[in-house]
């Protein structure tokens, strides 16, 4: 939203908010999403860090319409990791805009926002698991186990039989 009634946005600012996870060790990847990121972008820069810099953890954190996107990294990432801890925290943030008068004038007008934000941690190292917001890393599915060419060749020839 840059134009509402007459008004013009001119600037706009977050609070600054501590991490949700103090404590965590110098050099953690901290990815953070907006609502214009491209995935493919943010997820390349993400699995570069973890494969090739060797990094252990990543925060993932994101706000208002970037929410959805930041679960989908995550998502992506334990998908491709594998065995990954996970914590998730879910606050408000506080976003000021100042607005002015599209004509000219003197007139101006600052809102106050609160719109929700969630921080997801990955780990490949355990997390506390009675730590509000943790979820243990996923057992592997019984087709993940079987690369999905032999899956493709099961699911055909049964096809086949049936005929």
């Amino acid at each position: 939203l840059e134009h509402f009634d007459g008004f013009r946005k001119v600037c706009r600012t977050e609070e600054d908010s501590p991490s949700p996870f103090p404590g965590l060790p110098p050099g953690v990847l901290e990815m953070r999403v907006k609502e214009g990121s491209k995935i493919r972008n943010l997820m390349g820069f993400a699995m570069g860090g973890v494969s090739s810099a060797g990094l252990r953890q990543v925060v993932f954190t994101g706000s208002g319409r970037a929410v959805t996107k930041t679960i989908t990294c995550a998502e992506i990432m334990k998908r491709k990791v594998g065995r990954l801890h996970q914590l998730t925290k879910l606050r408000y943030k506080v976003i000021k805009e100042v607005w002015e008068s599209a004509e000219g004038g003197t007139s101006e007008m600052t809102l106050h926002r609160t719109v929700p934000s969630i921080s997801i941690l990955l780990s490949k190292d355990p997390l506390d698991p009675q730590e509000p917001g943790y979820q243990p890393p996923e057992a592997l599915e019984s087709t993940d186990a079987i690369p999905s060419s032999l899956c493709f060749f099961l699911l055909t020839q049964s096809k086949r039989k049936n005929k």
